[in-house]
């Protein structure tokens, strides 16, 4: 039985995917003591840093501004976090980069993964990032795979929520109480400000989420008047014993 603790892993797109989408789960996760890894394929220095451009600054320069943001926000979450610098606008789907990706499974060895949905017509990275995780994790998978660390298990695999959720056939059949992580989601997205638009529309998002969070939990568990919630979605089914 392995000593070390669960891990979280969670691949995005670009460097603030992660904010917006799952920093309640990564708060959640480090608070109890678990580990989380964050890899983020771009920076979204071409398509998600509009107001850097407008600044006149160059793309090395808005890489290095991008990166300084996502570390902030990862420290805020206790998270660590590591940069694939892909490129994005288009993210180019690539067996080198799902090896790179495989490596990462096998050297993090998650027990449960995080990553944007399958389909996005707004935003082609998002979907690309989400088809290239699952490959990797099913190559992680395979004994016969030329990367070092062992074969991994099957650890879960979650969707977070898009930013167009309607467009995007996301519907939701997981709900996390982030109550008590949203200070430190807050946080996080502050350390965002090329993207400072997102702020109030994300913590809205988490307070008409954790309404469904009360709502689907019932009275009895006497859940706070400000609960807070993120939405996901299961792609492989579950196993269990007990249905609940």
């Amino acid at each position: 039985m392995s000593n070390q603790p669960p891990t979280l892993l969670v691949v995005s797109a670009h460097a603030g995917d992660f904010v917006w989408r799952a920093s309640g789960a990564i708060a959640s996760a480090t608070a109890r003591g678990e580990r989380a890894v964050i890899v983020c394929l771009s920076f979204g220095e071409r398509g998600e840093s509009a107001s850097q451009w407008l600044a006149g600054n160059t793309l090395e320069e808005i890489k290095a501004v991008r990166r300084a943001e996502a570390e902030g926000a990862a420290a805020a979450l206790g998270a660590e976090i590591e940069f694939l610098d892909a490129g994005d606008y288009p993210l180019l789907e690539s067996a080198d980069l799902v090896d790179r990706l495989v490596q990462v499974f096998r050297r993090v060895v998650p027990t449960v993964v995080l990553t944007h949905p399958l389909a996005d017509p707004y935003n082609g990275d998002h979907p690309a990032a989400c088809r290239m995780t699952l490959q990797a994790r099913i190559l992680a998978q395979a004994i016969g795979y030329p990367a070092e660390g062992e074969p991994l298990g099957a650890p879960p695999v979650f969707f977070f929520e898009p930013h167009q959720p309607e467009q995007c056939g996301f519907v939701p059949d997981v709900l996390l109480d982030i109550t008590a992580a949203f200070p430190a989601k807050q946080e996080a997205m502050r350390c965002l400000p090329a993207q400072k638009h997102m702020w109030d529309y994300y913590t809205d998002l988490a307070i008409r989420r954790g309404v469904q969070v009360k709502r689907n939990a019932g009275p009895n568990l006497g859940l706070p008047v400000d609960t807070r919630g993120e939405a996901f979605m299961r792609y492989y089914p579950q196993v269990t014993d007990v249905l609940q």
